[in-house]
């Protein structure tokens, strides 16, 4: 018996032809549809990539107890578990957060691996000299930036990408191994994920003049920063362009190990699964990427395709919800090796079979986010009860962040408590929690995806908040959720759910302000010498006693002088393209008081 897992970091389900698109030249993944089970209702938990490939190590969700963050000592690794059943597991990726501090402790689970370096601004290649860098649509210049340039000084063909390489690897080790039993093979490709750096070959499909778009001067629409649309509807064209046309060189890879599935007659006994960590907005709610906003269903809604040659199920749908942590007690289940301990996650082989249902609803979310429950037709977005979004604990061994350590400053009021149910005997440390963003600015939210697919019209039903609600509590629980998480969503934990928990109609006001979408940079009165407004810079408004007070009123969130400094060189627009919890009204408040002079001469130099 023999497996393959092939991972595609941020592929969106929707720009998928098995899943409805139409204009994507993805040729292999339609292949790939009539090879396999292919899944409709498989959905990612703990969020974003490292928190998920933590999933797939322990089948259980981490993101109520933990930030981005390696192997914990007390976490069961599948992997590991299969190298001590006499598994060979070998690991092949490009996926460059392995190497930073947040993830230094998962590659060291399989028998044997392979990097390959260079993406997303890898610290890769050294070179003092600025690299040429053209400028990118709606990102600002910064170290990541400048790193990916020295980088891709180094993939000017297809065959030197690390996309390729990873695949080239994967291949080998299948050849090598073809005439071997029982082994795991992981192929993880970093890509889809941003920055979308490819080639003329699969940009063509999008990209009507190349040369024109490529031209020196032109800005760039491959990496996208994570705000807010404030792109023209044509820029966020090119942005979408660049995104499928990665994608576009996905299925390319996804073709080639599709092959040697056929050149090594492994279809006869090795499973295949391919699925991806998340998804990514693309435009869709007036937003790009992930992880400020809520998890919404172009993020979090997952393909997954999986041939099991037990079944040998080809070419069906399957309906059944599943999720992430399913992954690794799948896995376990196909070599026969007994999962340790409790998992929430379930083996899929009886749903490709026969579409066995799984779970009756799913929990997904990220640190210090909404905390999320769907049944597959309705989904619940928990925002915290309070803007102060507290109380908030990380609980961890290994203080690192996604590249840094803890710093000591953070540690400072850390406790050594009791351990928790999963945490094998071990005590913990306990952490106050900073989560990116702040989910409250949004929300509680509630769609009908059957009605709504497109997320556009939140519902407010109290019948419909309290069964969900009710579902969330039950699997927060099952989760060892601590009792902070309760608190901090203004949930029970004890007892039933009632009405007097409910959320979403109290928070409404919040949802409509931030389902506003940002008017552009045109709309509003441009920089300009002794005319303040929304696009002059924070650090000249509030050099300004008058301009001070104004910004003060509005933007109540640049008091704190340490963040006043660190967004100096922003406008009030730049700072709502960024920053949730900035509204489109504010920014029209703010503009309209600006516009109107003091009633005194306005003076010069900070106040207060």
């Amino acid at each position: 018996m023999r497996a393959i897992m092939l991972m595609f970091d941020t592929l969106n389900r929707r720009f998928l032809p098995p899943y409805g698109a139409r204009g994507v030249h993805a040729p292999n993944f339609e292949r790939l549809s009539g090879l396999t089970a292919v899944f409709d209702r498989a959905y990612a938990g703990s969020m974003p990539c490292m928190p998920a490939r933590r999933e797939i190590h322990t089948g259980r969700h981490n993101f109520l107890h933990r930030s981005w963050g390696p192997l914990e000592p007390f976490d069961h690794s599948v992997p590991e578990i299969l190298s001590r059943a006499g598994v060979h597991t070998h690991l092949v990726t490009d996926h460059q957060h392995y190497w930073e501090d947040g993830g230094a402790t998962f590659h060291n689970r399989y028998d044997s691996y392979e990097f390959f370096r260079g993406q997303e601004g890898d610290k890769w290649k050294g070179q003092v000299a600025d690299p040429p860098m053209p400028p990118v649509l709606g990102r600002r210049p910064d170290r990541m930036r400048r790193q990916d340039w020295i980088n891709r000084q180094y993939m000017a063909t297809e065959d030197r990408h690390p996309q390729t390489l990873t695949v080239d690897a994967g291949l080998e080790f299948v050849a090598v191994n073809a005439a071997a039993d029982s082994w795991f093979l992981q192929i993880e490709c970093f890509d889809p994920h941003e920055p979308f750096f490819t080639y003329d070959e699969h940009r063509s499909h999008y990209v009507r003049d190349l040369a024109a778009d490529s031209a020196d001067g032109v800005p760039r629409a491959d990496w996208p920063e994570y705000r807010r649309v404030t792109e023209d509807p044509a820029q966020a064209d090119r942005v979408r362009a660049e995104y499928l046309a990665l994608l576009t060189m996905c299925d390319a890879s996804l073709g080639r190990v599709l092959d040697a599935m056929d050149e090594h007659r492994l279809w006869d006994d090795t499973l295949l699964m391919v699925c991806t960590d998340h998804g990514l907005l693309l435009g869709e709610h007036g937003w790009w990427g992930k992880n400020v906003q809520p998890w919404y269903d172009e993020n979090i809604h997952t393909p997954l395709f999986v041939w099991d040659p037990r079944s040998r199920v080809r070419g069906e749908r399957r309906s059944s919800l599943v999720q992430t942590v399913d992954f690794g007690p799948t896995l376990l289940d196909f070599f026969g090796v007994p999962a340790p301990g409790p998992m929430a996650g379930a083996p899929l082989a009886a749903t490709v079979a026969r579409d066995a249902p799984v779970r009756e609803a799913g929990l997904f979310g990220s640190f210090g986010g909404h905390v999320n429950v769907t049944d597959g037709r309705y989904v619940y977005m928990r925002a915290p009860l309070r803007e102060s979004n507290d109380p908030l604990y990380e609980y961890t061994l290994m203080p690192t962040h996604m590249a840094s350590r803890f710093a000591p400053e953070e540690l400072a009021d850390a406790e050594l408590v009791p351990p928790l149910p999963f945490t094998r005997n071990a005590p913990v440390l306990r952490v106050p929690g900073r989560p990116w963003g702040n989910p409250h600015a949004f929300g509680t939210l509630l769609f009908d995806l059957e009605s709504d697919p497109e997320q556009r019209h939140p519902l407010l039903s109290d019948a419909l908040e309290l069964r969900m609600a009710g579902l969330m509590v039950e699997l927060m629980r099952s989760a060892d959720a601590p009792e902070s998480q309760f608190e901090r969503l203004g949930l029970p934990a004890t007892g039933p759910v009632t009405e007097h928990h409910l959320l979403a109609r109290a928070q409404f006001a919040l949802v409509l302000a931030s389902g506003r979408e940002l008017p552009p940079r045109s709309a509003f009165r441009p920089a300009a010498q002794g005319v303040p407004g929304v696009t002059t810079p924070l650090g000249e408004l509030l050099a300004d006693g008058d301009c001070r007070a104004a910004v003060l009123r509005h933007l109540p969130l640049v008091a704190n002088p340490e963040f006043a400094r660190r967004v100096a060189d922003q406008s009030p627009y730049d700072l709502a393209a960024r920053t949730p919890g900035v509204s489109a009204a504010a920014l029209e408040a703010l503009e309209a008081e600006l516009a109107v002079p003091s009633a005194g001469t306005r003076s010069a130099g900070p106040q207060g």
